[in-house]
């Protein structure tokens, strides 16, 4: 004879079980949950980081002589990284704002728009590279003040 088991319903949970379960879970739940404010200033980090990183890049580009063989890669380099700059932090809004922002995306423009223009291997006019490099000053003023 086979013997039937029996199954045990699981035990119900009595109101205040349940209120103290959910509770409990939101509560778990609300700290383990980033806090906003602390994830704008890992993205502010970023920022910083990333724009002083492309702002070398520049300075490094542009310090080059037009028959260095390193100037071709440097200016895809630098093309590759202002692009992935500008893509990453454009539409932000906690950023797009400010003034660091408006400089680089200024210098990257008219760097970018020189090499389309000319090729990676042609040197920028001295006006438009004094214009550049006071721009990217300003921008590493802003930067270190926090804007």
């Amino acid at each position: 004879m086979i013997q039937e088991e029996k199954l045990e319903s699981p035990p119900s949970l009595s109101r205040r079980q349940a209120v103290l379960a959910s509770t409990t879970g939101i509560v778990l739940a609300g700290m383990m949950e980033l806090h906003p404010c602390a994830a704008l200033a890992d993205f502010i980090e970023d920022y910083k980081s990333d724009t002083e990183a492309v702002i070398a890049k520049v300075k490094e580009t542009l310090a080059l002589e037009k028959t260095d063989p390193a100037k071709p890669n440097a200016v895809a380099s630098l093309r590759q990284s202002s692009n992935s700059w500008v893509a990453k932090y454009r539409r932000e809004k906690s950023v797009a704002g400010k003034p660091s922002f408006s400089n680089m995306y200024s210098v990257l423009n008219a760097i970018s728009g020189h090499y389309i223009s000319f090729g990676p291997s042609s040197t920028i006019p001295a006006k438009r590279q004094q214009r550049i490099l006071e721009e990217v000053k300003d921008a590493e003023k802003a930067l270190s003040r926090g804007r």
